[in-house]
């Protein structure tokens, strides 16, 4: 297994963790890690299949509490796998998007409202109001 933090091609079985994971050592920077390293899992004492039941819940719009409650896990680690999870799949996002060109977005659906001299103009998102109106 190649370390993750210099790249080194030898790392070699240092033990386990508390949770039975095995553990490596790199024989060049001489720091451990896990092979759940970088994933949802990596320093958490949950299953995937918990994880799995987490994110599900939250997907489903489970408020985090009820999630915690439900699956006897504490608060704050729903709320930390929640949050990895969503960085995670930011960091995807950004690397998809980040090569998409385009001159005009127009957001179906999606409605600006602006206050201006006491009266409320609508318009689309990020496109002038007689372009929007030529959309429609």
């Amino acid at each position: 297994m190649d370390c993750p933090f210099c790249d080194h091609p030898k790392s070699h079985k240092h033990g386990k963790t508390s949770n039975g994971s095995q553990r490596f050592r790199c024989a060049s920077c001489e720091r451990t890690f896990t092979e759940t390293i970088d994933t949802l899992y990596y320093r958490r004492q949950v299953t995937p299949e918990q994880v799995e039941m987490i994110l599900q819940a939250h997907a489903e719009s489970s408020s985090l509490r009820g999630i915690s409650r439900i699956g006897k896990r504490a608060y704050g680690t729903v709320v930390d796998i929640v949050r990895a999870a969503s960085y995670k799949a930011q960091l995807v996002h950004n690397e998809e998007v980040a090569d998409v060109e385009c001159d005009q977005v127009i957001a179906d659906e999606m409605w600006s409202f602006v206050k201006k001299a006491h009266r409320l103009r609508r318009g689309f998102l990020g496109v002038k109001p007689e372009q929007a109106a030529e959309a429609m």
